[in-house]
């Protein structure tokens, strides 16, 4: 049985409008942070964050962006966001305007943070200087009795180390392994270490797609409650099936319960539970919605799963909807990845699942894609590949000098990822690397994300000199 990876830990950033969450998480993300991956084409106006803070991962959402209709629904709003918080997030930090003192929306929703049982921290924000934290009452806000407050500048980056320092320590995170590629002389897989096991799929997609109405006709019976109310499920669910021999975990990620006083952009919270199951995943079965696919929820999730280098099946559903507008399959693809390019890699399974049509081949595809996803290449045909790249299209020259490819093994399964060992790697520009990747693909027929990484061979490794012998 494969071991499904622990989801990073969720560091929740809660607070009223314009105390700064905003920009604490911009410092969070770009500080001694390592984005995972930059997607072209994702949207940029992101809440959520995957990092390393000193070598351990967290994952950072920030709980902003809504503005209230009225002042009279403005304590409701903050507490149904930061009640949403309190239930994804390992942490929490309650941000405050340290310029404006305690007012009284903090304390509700310090007295609702308070009830969780999670570590909470507070970050008493726009404290830019020494002089300015000797005119700010700090002390009232040790009497929210949450014992970590912490003084910072979420614009300027003072005080944010300490109060991160405190936070991985208080979760005891543990340092990330370091990735395969990243060793010095990366070595290559062994057969004995390719996952097996069950398939682990998660079915995401924003509120109202349809999800547990297509799990339910996966599963053949009506195991979930199925509401037109977007956000009906409550939380990730995993149900194992069995399909053509293959055996299936398939989680069922939570919507978002909708009531009528509930924050504007509360979608985001489908980015978070969604996060925890893609984590897990090796195989993301990401559902649009047939009559308006491609909208930026769609594309938030999509980028998530690229980012996250998993396996992926773009499901879209109620097509008998768009079959009855004369939509055509071929016409939608083109139209979709238009759209959304970064997804134009993975295969798409047009389905009903209300009606029931289409959606066991959700896990056909899962299956193709995990034995690509898992999959073992062959030493001697990476570097026949490479050296056919190279004749057909040699890398740019670096300032005159020519690029050489030498050598390429696989390093890591799942998604698979190969160290291309070169000179000069820092001339290797994206439309470079973009092509090999895309012959790779084509090589390999390769539907699933792969990771290509060009590093300098050393030079103990490089072969001596040919020296021509004369007789």
């Amino acid at each position: 049985m494969t071991t499904a990876p622990i989801p990073r830990p969720v560091l929740a950033l809660v607070g009223r409008p314009n105390v700064g969450k905003s920009t604490l998480f911009n410092r969070l993300a770009g500080r001694r942070a390592a984005i995972v991956e930059d997607v072209p084409g994702v949207t940029r106006d992101r809440n959520y964050a995957d990092l390393e803070w000193d070598g351990r991962p967290l994952s950072v959402v920030d709980t902003g962006g809504f503005e209230p209709e009225s002042r009279d629904r403005l304590v409701a709003q903050v507490r149904q966001q930061a009640q949403l918080a309190v239930d994804e997030a390992a942490a929490v930090v309650l941000v405050v305007d340290g310029r404006e003192g305690l007012s009284s929306v903090d304390r509700s929703v310090a007295d609702l943070l308070r009830r969780a049982g999670k570590p909470l921290f507070v970050a008493v924000n726009k404290v830019d200087s020494a002089r300015t934290e000797e005119d700010i009452p700090l002390a009232e806000f040790y009497t929210l009795g949450f014992g970590d407050v912490f003084a910072v500048s979420a614009e300027h980056g003072r005080g944010v180390s300490e109060m991160v320092d405190a936070i991985v320590e208080r979760l005891a995170l543990p340092e990330a392994p370091r990735p395969p590629e990243e060793a010095d002389e990366p070595e290559e897989v062994e057969e004995a270490d390719r996952p097996r096991g069950d398939i682990r799929l998660a079915i995401v997609g924003r509120p109202n797609v349809g999800k547990s109405t297509f799990v339910n006709a996966l599963l053949g019976e009506e195991r979930f409650v199925v509401s037109d109310i977007p956000g009906t499920t409550r939380d990730s669910i995993d149900s194992v099936l069995e399909h053509r021999g293959k055996r299936f975990v398939v989680t069922d990620t939570a919507g978002i319960r909708r009531k009528r006083s509930i924050a504007q952009k509360v979608e985001a919270y489908s980015v978070v539970r969604a996060m925890k199951a893609i984590d897990q995943a090796e195989v993301v079965a990401c559902l649009l919605d047939a009559a308006e696919a491609g909208v930026e929820q769609d594309a938030r999730l999509l980028g998530l799963v690229v980012e996250k280098g998993k396996a992926l099946v773009v499901v879209v559903n109620k097509w008998d909807l768009a079959e009855r507008e004369g939509a055509t399959q071929d016409w939608y693809k083109k139209e979709l990845i238009k759209r959304l390019p970064f997804v134009s890699f993975a295969p798409f399974a047009f389905v009903s699942a209300k009606e029931r049509r289409g959606v066991h081949r959700v896990l056909d595809r899962a299956a193709k894609l995990v034995e690509q996803y898992r999959a073992r290449f062959p030493t001697p045909q990476l570097n026949e590949l490479l050296v056919a790249i190279q004749e057909e299209h040699p890398a740019p020259l670096a300032r005159g000098r020519p690029v050489k490819l030498f050598y390429v093994a696989q390093v890591a399964y799942a998604p698979p990822t190969f160290v291309v060992q070169c000179s000069r790697p820092e001339a290797i520009g994206d439309p470079y690397r973009r092509f090999v990747e895309n012959r790779f693909r084509k090589a390999f027929g390769l539907e699933v994300p792969l990771r290509l990484v060009f590093k300098e061979r050393s030079r103990k490794r490089r072969p001596p000199p040919k020296v021509s012998r004369r007789g």
